[in-house]
């Protein structure tokens, strides 16, 4: 039993065996035809890729070769038109070469007839100078005598009456600018005066200002070169100086001493200091305001600052710097007339008196010292010039000078504009001063009192007791020698030591 399950075993399996192997073997032969029909289906396509491709080759060939006659044709056609133009060129240089000759040979028969021309005219120049027995030239002359002879008189009689036209028309149109200047120009006119008044709060503040045996206002009149009034009106301090800066120092020192309410020697002078300061101030402030209302711009600081010291000057009882602004105005206004420099006037007009800032310091006329300041902080040259010369005794070159002493005559000649007398007061009262520091060893020197008294103040380095009361009899016989004046003169010489240390 168990070799027949064996044998059934055995030939199960072989059967198995049997049917797997034929089964493998149709599977294989199914694989191979078709994979065959794959291989021709592939072979197929190829061939029919490969006449597409011959025939889309073919037609790219035609193609070309169609553009490539074209092209040739192209070439041809071009070649041709430029033969024919070549061939239209040549011509035209030959018919052009055929006219230059022609040319040329006309040219030559021109030339043949000129020197035959010039012959004639040559024979027949000779001819007449023969029969007139005169040369070309001789001819020439007589000729223009002849005419020059009959045209004198009508040309005399043309440019006397053009010269009279022209004196009339100009004396007509300088008449009409220089009114046209003063109508638009109109400013005000004030007599700058001499006193100064502060009003005062109470009487009690008078006698506080008086100080104990007048000690406050003889140091302020000390430090000042003011003379002090307190008396003469009721409620005002009066200041009385023939100089505007001093008047203006002494007046803001008595405000600020008022208002802080602190009035002995030693503040009075702190004081005195801080009003110079706020002085020098509105010096420049003033310069810079006049030199903006003008419209003139660069002009150097130093310049600004003399101009700005003009505001506290007088010239015959007119204020300079108002003055020097109002001319500055006109001149603009003839120099823009009459075609001269607008700006190079305007700003001559503007300075042409700074030298009056100067006249108590340095000798010499104010034009001439105006010039050299101008100069010396770099002003142009023609402005220079043109300030310089605004005064006769100075021949003026230029228009630009010439327009400024036309208006400064007429900002000076206006009615009420000036006060003779007022001036030859301050040129009194600077001549006593002048006198004055003369001397030396003087610290500083202060006509007062209308000019009745000289206060001197000396450095006590150098000059003594015994000294001081030489350099008073001195100045007051140099007084006496060189000026004219009624009554007398008080010839007072302060000498002050001071001992300062300091506690560390």
């Amino acid at each position: 039993m168990v070799i027949l399950s064996i044998v059934l075993a055995v030939v199960g399996l072989g059967i198995g065996f049997g049917s797997s192997t034929f089964i493998s073997k149709q599977k294989e032969s199914n694989l191979k035809a078709r994979a065959e029909k794959e291989r021709q289906k592939a072979e197929k396509e190829t061939e029919k890729l490969i006449a597409q491709a011959k025939e889309d080759a073919a037609k790219l060939a035609e193609e070309a070769k169609k553009d490539e006659q074209a092209r040739r044709k192209e070439l041809k056609d071009l070649e041709n038109r430029l033969v024919v133009r070549e061939e239209s060129l040549d011509k035209k240089l030959d018919d052009l070469d055929k006219r230059s000759q022609k040319l040329r040979s006309s040219e030559e028969e021109l030339e043949k007839l000129k020197d035959e021309i010039r012959d004639i005219r040559t024979k027949q120049q000779e001819k007449l100078e023969k029969i007139a027995k005169l040369t070309k030239a001789d001819a020439a002359e007589k000729l223009m005598q002849m005419t020059e002879r009959d045209i004198r008189h009508d040309i005399t009689g043309l440019i006397s009456k053009l010269q009279n036209e022209a004196k009339e028309t100009a004396e007509e149109a300088a008449a009409l600018i220089i009114t046209t200047a003063m109508e638009r120009m109109s400013s005000e006119v004030t007599a700058e005066r001499t006193i100064t008044s502060v009003k005062l709060e109470d009487e009690e503040m008078k006698g506080r200002i008086i100080g104990k045996e007048g000690r406050n206002i003889q140091s302020l009149q000390r430090a000042t070169g003011v003379d002090i009034m307190v008396d003469d009106t009721p409620g005002y301090i009066v200041l009385s100086s023939f100089d505007p800066i001093r008047r203006e120092v002494a007046r803001e020192s008595l405000e600020m001493l008022m208002k802080d309410g602190r009035i002995h020697p030693g503040r009075i002078e702190e004081v005195v200091e801080k009003a110079q300061k706020n002085v020098e101030k509105e010096v420049v402030r003033a310069g810079e305001d006049a030199a903006r209302e003008v419209g003139i711009i660069g002009i150097p600081k130093e310049i600004l600052h003399l101009l700005g010291e003009l505001k506290y000057r007088t010239s015959y009882g007119q204020n300079v710097l108002k003055h020097s602004v109002e001319m500055a105005h006109m001149a603009g206004m003839i120099a823009e007339e009459v075609g001269a420099n607008v700006k190079t006037t305007k700003y001559a007009a503007l300075v042409h008196d700074l030298g009056k800032a100067l006249t108590h310091k340095m000798e010499g006329k104010h034009h001439h010292i105006s010039g050299e300041m101008l100069r010396k902080y770099g002003a142009p040259e023609e402005v220079a010039l043109a300030a310089e010369q605004h005064h006769d005794d100075v021949e003026a070159t230029s228009v630009e000078a010439l327009i400024i002493r036309v208006v400064d005559a007429i900002s000076a000649s206006r009615p009420g504009a000036r006060n003779i007398s007022a001036e030859n007061f301050v040129e009194r009262m600077k001549e006593l001063e002048n006198i004055a520091n003369s001397f030396n060893g003087i610290d500083k020197s202060y006509a007062i009192s209308a000019g009745r008294e000289v206060r001197v103040m000396v450095r006590p380095q150098q000059i003594d007791d015994l000294s001081a009361i030489r350099l008073a009899r001195d100045i007051a016989t140099k007084i006496e020698s060189s000026m004219q004046y009624p009554g007398t003169i008080k010839v007072n010489v302060i000498r002050e030591t001071r001992a300062v240390e300091f506690a560390k």
